[in-house]
């Protein structure tokens, strides 16, 4: 999906069905929609609000009708709210506004921080943090938030060892 494309024409899409929807999105979505990555990604992931059924339905049909996988738009990260650092939607960023459709993200180091924790956890998500372009401080800052985000007893190290090599990527040591 090419989230510069495919969103605009989801809000056609609700206009035209007479739904509308507000939400706070993440992931690949999020990081085209606001320049730093050029790549199509695979969904829309929501944050926040759960997808009211009418607009889950429609992003179904709609997926039908533009050959999008049908779970493209989803609220697979919804479990992330409890994890995000607190006060998280004081700044949230405008991300898209339509006529039909409102997207909005979190703020630079929430996103950063969740796309740091990403990396962490599954390993593939190093071009989207250099392309963040994080700075020593930022990561310094993330990584006291992300060293806790599992309970594992070596979690900490592995953090730790992730995050040296991103900062060897971009140039500087931590």
């Amino acid at each position: 999906m090419k989230p510069n494309e495919t969103i605009p024409l989801f809000d056609q899409y609700l206009k035209k069905h007479k739904l509308s929807f507000d939400a706070v999105v993440v992931g690949g979505t999020a990081l085209a929609i606001l320049g730093i990555i050029k790549r199509e990604t695979q969904d829309c992931d929501v944050l926040y609000p759960d997808i009211p059924s009418p607009v889950l339905k429609a992003a179904q049909d709609f997926a039908k009708e533009k050959g999008l996988e049908s779970g493209w738009l989803n609220n697979g990260p919804e479990s992330l709210k409890r994890d995000l650092p607190k006060g998280w939607m004081t700044r949230l960023q405008n991300l898209y506004s339509g006529e039909a459709l409102v997207l909005k993200t979190l703020g630079r180091g929430d996103l950063l921080a969740t796309k740091l924790w990403a990396y962490c956890d599954r390993g593939f998500d190093l071009d989207d943090c250099i392309k963040l372009r994080p700075t020593k401080e930022e990561l310094l800052e993330a990584i006291k938030w992300v060293s806790h985000q599992d309970a594992n007893e070596s979690w900490p190290a592995h953090v730790k060892g992730m995050f040296a090599n991103l900062a060897k990527e971009l140039g500087y040591e931590l």
